[in-house]
């Protein structure tokens, strides 16, 4: 699947695998998880205010739009979050639903 950001240049650096929501995603080195997710073909979230897919909004860690989370429940911003070799992120945040959002 072709992702939503398309690397043209430093394809040499290390590979670093990842795991989004349990799948496996190939990052390269300095990457930030946000980079590894939308060039996997992946989005990063689901809007929770619809059900629509996100894919970041500021890109500088300045909004809120690219939080996901570790399998242990932490938060992290994607866009300044670099991956690391077997790190598990969710894409949505563990046992949360509509009700607990609002």
């Amino acid at each position: 699947m072709q992702g939503r950001f398309v690397r043209l240049a430093e394809t040499g650096r290390a590979q670093v695998t990842i795991h989004v929501d349990g799948a496996p995603v190939t990052a390269l080195e300095g990457d930030t998880l946000m980079v590894a997710i939308l060039a996997s073909g992946r989005h990063l979230r689901r809007s929770e205010f619809g059900d629509g897919p996100r894919a970041g909004f500021c890109l500088m860690g300045a909004c809120q739009d690219c939080w996901v989370w570790t399998e242990a429940g932490d938060r992290l911003r994607a866009c300044t979050t670099q991956p690391a070799e077997g790190m598990r992120i969710s894409t949505s945040q563990p046992g949360a639903t509509w009700a607990s959002l609002t």
